[in-house]
C-alpha cells in the first residue's frame, strides 16, 4: 500500500479545517498507509543565523532529517492548515524551513534547483473566515504552496476550501463544511 504524510497545521481544538481532513482523511486512509505530522505537537524552531551556520557546519536535528525523509518518500501529501493572516499558520512555513533539505527534498544542478519528492499528488484543505477565494490575490498560501512543490518537484496540487466561514450563520457553516467534505471524498476516488 502506498503512503500518505498528512501535515496538519489545525491549531484550534474546534478546527473547521480538520472537521473537513477528517472527513476527506476516511476513504483516504482505505487507500493509503497514512501517517500524521501534527505541527501542535512539534517544537520546531524558526530558521535564524545560529540554525543557518548550522546547517553550513553540516549539522542538521535529526528530527527535521527524518521529516523531511518523510515527505520526501510519501506518494501523496495532505496539508490542512487554516487561513490565518493571508496565508496559514506561521508554524507551517518554520515546518516547511526546517524540511526544505538539500539532498534530501531537493537538489541542483548547479544552474537550477531540482526536486527529489516523490508525490505525485498534494492536496490542501483549508477554511478561510473571509470571503476569500482560492486564487484571490489576498490569499497567499495556495502560491507558496505552489512554489515549495516546484522546490521540491511535488506533482499536481488540490485545493479544498470553505469561505466566508465568520460571516456565515451556524447553519450556513454547516452546510459549507458539508460541502467541502463532500468535495473531498469525490476528489479522493481519484487522488
Amino acid at each position: 500500500m502506498e503512503s500518505l504524510v498528512v501535515i496538519n497545521a489545525c491549531m484550534r481544538e474546534e478546527s473547521r479545517t480538520q472537521r473537513i481532513l477528517d472527513g476527506v482523511l476516511a476513504p483516504l486512509s482505505k487507500k493509503y498507509n497514512v501517517e500524521t505530522v501534527n505541527m501542535g505537537e512539534l517544537d520546531c524552531k524558526w530558521v535564524n543565523s545560529d540554525v543557518l551556520k548550522e546547517r553550513d557546519n553540516g549539522y542538521v536535528p535529526q528530527l527535521y532529517v527524518n521529516l523531511a525523509k518523510k515527505v520526501a518518500n510519501a506518494d501523496r501529501l495532505v496539508i490542512a492548515a487554516p487561513f490565518w493572516d493571508m496565508s496559514f499558520p506561521s508554524v507551517l512555513k518554520v515546518f516547511f524551513e526546517n524540511i526544505s533539505l538539500f539532498n534530501i527534498t531537493f537538489t541542483s544542478t548547479q544552474t537550477e534547483c531540482v526536486g527529489l519528492c516523490k508525490a505525485k499528488k498534494v492536496l490542501y484543505i483549508t477554511t478561510r473566515g473571509m470571503n476569500i477565494k482560492t486564487g484571490d490575490p489576498l490569499e497567499q498560501a495556495t502560491p507558496y504552496i505552489k512554489a515549495l512543490s516546484k522546490l521540491w518537484g511535488l506533482g499536481e496540487l488540490y485545493v479544498l476550501s470553505a469561505e466566508n466561514l465568520d460571516y456565515s450563520s451556524d447553519k450556513e457553516i454547516e452546510s459549507k463544511v458539508e460541502a467541502a467534505i463532500a468535495q473531498g471524498v469525490e476528489l479522493c476516488k481519484t487522488f
